[in-house]
């Protein structure tokens, strides 16, 4: 791996609800790269699991493999209780683990030299924690569908992979690629990321192959009586495989309703670039839970409605034009698949920008003007109760206004720029430029300033990193008026354009006051565009 050094206002409030805290050694262990995990560079993952459905039960192994960057004899797994490490083996041989919560020390017999590669073995079994509100609470989920047969599905994002296999729980290092075998009960079938390679009938054992770099909250189980259909999307990259898995009772509704599956491709390639993973297909797999975007095997539960359950985010009936959980969720391929963040506190770069995709969505089928009334119609649904940006090195999120104001937050910058086709070619680049990496918010932030040729640093720190909103104050004079910035961090001096009266006029306010001058029109009102994520107050 190249180691490169929901839903909102109630939706927000459950999922990123959590207050200031004294964070400790497993947060730390969890959230940072330790020196256990620095020293090696992760390459590859062969994982087995056996799922017993009737007793909530898994067993398995995953070959980690790796390649020695530093030399080193101890090495750091992940595996949440109360699952259990079995034993771990190398070459043959047993190795003695040190826990410590979470996180499990391997101590290596063989000496291990800069560049060499190697393996360990972890062989593991428990019952996994049960999601209770997936996929906001994680873990498995095991559910009956409608004929009494098991339903069992993964959601682990933020909860960490590791709640039911053992792997390098840390986001900055993503396997290179991997194969997934899961043993399904009897009649029923697996579904996981990747292509499917082959079935062992004797074991109803599904064997899958993801060929390209994949985060680890990613990787998921899906096991249910699916019938299955496809179809072939003519992309960017050539021929895409799109394949459906859904229950039979569904599968009219699905043929239906998962037209917005190649509407969402031909979209998005338009606006982010190719589809990241055509070597590993594209799936829709139908879930007992909302949903969630796992790499080429992105998961729906959203029953078969427009918008967010039948609800529009925006309160703007754009909303209604899609299926939520189909377009946000994929558009995840590109923002937290493609392009991963390193630590979770910056885990706005998955969600802002997936959250923006929804109006580039809407953009491209229904018009500019439409995709503006939702993501301004989104604001409603911004609480400003912390910074977007949470604390680094301890598995930490930021507030879920990462989401809404994430996506005003680019939109803003988007009128700051002022040319659409500069605007996409700069969202294509970021496709492009971090391919298939991990990133920080920096990096993102550095890709948007340089290619945009503006000075975007004070409005990412305004909006990333604090509540603060901008409020653009203003006094009607007896010829103009005077305007300034307030409530805004030291230097912000964003462009803003207004209208007084018939006039369109453009702003570089600070927050000095400064004066301007309106020849043969009387003033009663100024009205900020409302493109830029702005308030305003009148002074009397």
């Amino acid at each position: 791996m190249k180691l490169k050094l929901t839903l909102f206002s109630a939706f927000a409030l459950i999922y990123f609800s959590h207050q200031a805290q004294e964070f400790t050694e497993q947060d730390t262990l969890r959230g940072s790269i330790t020196p256990e995990r620095a020293w090696w560079d992760l390459t590859f993952y062969d994982l087995y699991v056996d799922v017993d459905a009737d007793e909530k039960f898994i067993s398995g192994s995953n070959i980690i493999r790796y390649k020695v960057l530093e030399p080193h004899q101890k090495l750091q797994v992940d595996l949440q209780p109360p699952m259990k490490i079995e034993k771990v083996t190398q070459n043959g041989k047993s190795l003695n683990v040190v826990s410590n919560g979470n996180a499990h020390f391997v101590e290596l017999i063989e000496k291990h030299n800069k560049g060499d590669e190697n393996e360990i073995k972890v062989h593991f079994s428990g019952k996994p924690k049960e999601a209770v509100r997936a996929p906001w609470d994680g873990g498995f989920s095991w559910k009956k569908d409608k004929n009494g047969k098991h339903f069992i599905a993964t959601s682990n994002q933020g909860l960490g992979a590791s709640v039911w296999w053992p792997n390098k729980d840390h986001m900055y290092d993503e396997v290179d690629s991997m194969n997934i075998r899961i043993k399904a009960p009897k009649g029923l079938m697996d579904v996981s990321n990747g292509q499917l390679i082959k079935v062992d009938e004797n074991s109803n054992t599904y064997h899958w192959s993801v060929v390209n770099p994949i985060n680890n909250y990613g990787v998921n189980i899906n096991i249910g009586d699916y019938v299955h259909f496809e179809e072939t999307f003519e992309g960017e990259k050539g021929d895409l495989q799109m394949d459906y898995y859904v229950f039979s009772y569904n599968l009219e509704k699905a043929k239906e309703h998962f037209k917005d599956a190649p509407k969402m491709m031909k979209a998005f390639e338009h606006w982010f670039g190719p589809y990241p993973f055509y070597e590993d297909g594209f799936k829709l797999v139908e879930v007992p839970y909302l949903g969630m975007e796992h790499q080429s095997s992105v998961t729906y539960g959203n029953q078969y409605k427009k918008g967010y359950l039948g609800r529009d985010l925006s309160g703007t009936g754009w909303g209604l034009k899609f299926d939520f959980i189909i377009i946000h969720e994929a558009g995840h391929e590109w923002f937290a698949n493609n392009i991963t963040y390193k630590d979770i506190a910056d885990m706005w770069v998955h969600e802002g920008f997936t959250a923006y995709s929804e109006n580039i969505f809407i953009d491209y089928y229904h018009g500019k003007e439409a995709a503006a009334d939702y993501v301004i119609g989104t604001r409603a649904n911004i609480q400003n109760d912390k910074p977007i940006i949470g604390p680094y090195g301890v598995n930490q999120r930021g507030s879920g206004d990462m989401y809404y104001k994430g996506a005003n937050m680019l939109h803003t910058i988007r009128y700051l720029i002022g040319d659409d086709e500069k605007w996409r070619q700069i969202l294509r680049g970021l496709n492009k430029e971090f391919y298939h990496k991990t990133v920080t918010t920096e990096e993102i932030e550095n890709y948007l300033t340089e290619h945009s040729g503006l000075d975007l640093s004070k409005v990412f720190d305004q909006y990333l990193r604090t509540t603060k909103i901008p409020v653009l104050e203003y006094q009607i004079t007896h010829n103009g008026f005077r305007y300034r910035y307030n409530n805004v961090v030291d230097g912000f001096e964003m462009p803003l354009k207004i209208k007084v009266g018939n006039k369109e006029l453009e702003l570089k306010p600070t927050a000095q006051w400064a004066e301007m001058k309106v020849n043969n029109e009387k003033i009663s009102n100024l009205e900020v565009d409302r493109n830029y994520y702005v308030e305003s107050k009148k002074w009397n």
